[in-house]
């Protein structure tokens, strides 16, 4: 199954796949035949455990790489020779496993600032000049975190956190968020404080990649969905399209119902 999304013509899409195939073990692990992401778009990547869509995602960080080919596999912007800086500046990372990483205590504004330098806060030989800590306020200021900035990120509850951590993955301005399964263990306040962010950086012209197991994650401002399914892409298309009790029946292998309320969906299971 593949529906195709009709795209405007644009001479460079942020990225495109042709035949991109991960191994692990000497296994493919994804096969992806053809796959644009263009400029500004925001895409959900929806699946079920195992199919693939970790790999997908370290694909588009750089993180893995496909087998070699002739023909370039994987184009960043139109070229196949891309330094990883350039890929750190234009994409920002959030995923719930970053929260575990947090170890130690730290203030909040630490934390955010520490995404200028790849790390989880201000180590000492890094300076933080007065403009880079108006540009982690600002991120701050857009996720509604602000007033944490003084607290121990040890003593915030989890969706706080995270929202902390998008807040980490903007400080550096980039035009793409990867969002790794973003409401992974947030209770139902967690959960509506991330979508609302998720919102607010999509209003704010940030391009968003969601990957998530639950259309309750997709929110109206994602408008094309990509689905894997055993290591390869299942289909491609309008959200509206796909997001159907037949599709994600197949998808899962379980008898599902979709049920839309104004533009949000939600799954339900038929027990």
């Amino acid at each position: 199954m593949n529906t195709r999304l009709s795209h405007s013509a644009k001479t460079q899409p942020l990225l495109h796949f042709a035949e991109a195939v991960v191994v692990r073990s000497g296994n493919p692990i994804l096969s992806i035949d053809s796959f644009t992401l263009h400029e500004g778009e925001n895409i959900a990547i929806l699946g079920p455990n195992g199919s693939g869509k970790s790999t997908f995602i370290k694909l588009i960080t750089r993180e893995v790489f496909p087998l070699h080919r002739d023909d370039p596999p994987v184009l960043f912007r139109g070229s196949e020779r891309v330094l990883l800086s350039d890929i750190k500046k234009c994409i920002g990372v959030v995923s719930s496993t970053m929260q575990d990483q947090i170890t130690v205590h730290l203030p909040v504004i630490d934390a955010v600032c520490g995404g200028l330098f790849g790390t989880l806060g201000i180590l000492p030989q890094h300076t933080v000049s007065d403009h880079s800590m108006a540009q982690a306020y600002r991120a701050m200021e857009l996720l509604d975190v602000a007033d944490l900035a003084d607290r121990d990120i040890k003593t915030l509850s989890t969706g706080q956190a995270r929202r902390v951590l998008f807040a980490r993955a903007l400080v550096h301005d980039p035009q793409v968020l990867v969002l790794d399964e973003p409401c992974t263990g947030l209770d139902p306040e967690g959960m509506f404080h991330v979508r609302q962010s998720i919102r607010a950086l999509a209003q704010a012209g940030k391009s968003i990649v969601l990957v998530t197991h639950y259309p309750e994650d997709i929110v109206p401002e994602i408008t094309r969905l990509v689905l894997l399914k055993g290591g390869r892409l299942y289909a491609d298309g309008p959200k509206e399209e796909l997001l159907t009790d037949a599709t994600m029946t197949a998808l899962f292998e379980v008898p599902l119902q979709i049920q839309r309320r104004g533009g949000y969906y939600s799954l339900v299971s038929e027990y």
